[in-house]
């Protein structure tokens, strides 16, 4: 009586429904790859804008601190001028 009652065998290898979870993991993984490789070049591009505009902006400053210097120099050369036509004059 035992043997003429068997139980189904499990079906071996991959299933249908199994093939189905792998592709949709492999989906999402790949998605979520694509992503981030998108959002890493955004934030490269983006820094590298910053970056020159920040070089600029150093720039600027250094430039505009010679101005001031040669606008400083100017002054006291022209007052020193001024001094000297008043004395020459009395």
């Amino acid at each position: 009586m035992a043997s003429s009652k068997k139980k189904p065998k499990a079906p071996n290898g991959i299933t249908m429904g199994m093939l189905s979870v792998i592709v949709m993991g492999m989906a999402i993984v790949l998605i979520l790859a694509l992503i981030k490789i998108y959002l890493s070049n955004q934030i490269y591009y983006e820094s590298k804008k910053v970056n020159k505009l920040y070089r600029q902006v150093e720039a600027l400053k250094a430039e505009n601190k010679i101005l001031k210097q040669h606008v400083e120099a100017l002054k006291f050369k022209n007052r020193v001028t001024d001094t000297i036509f008043v004395i020459e004059e009395e």
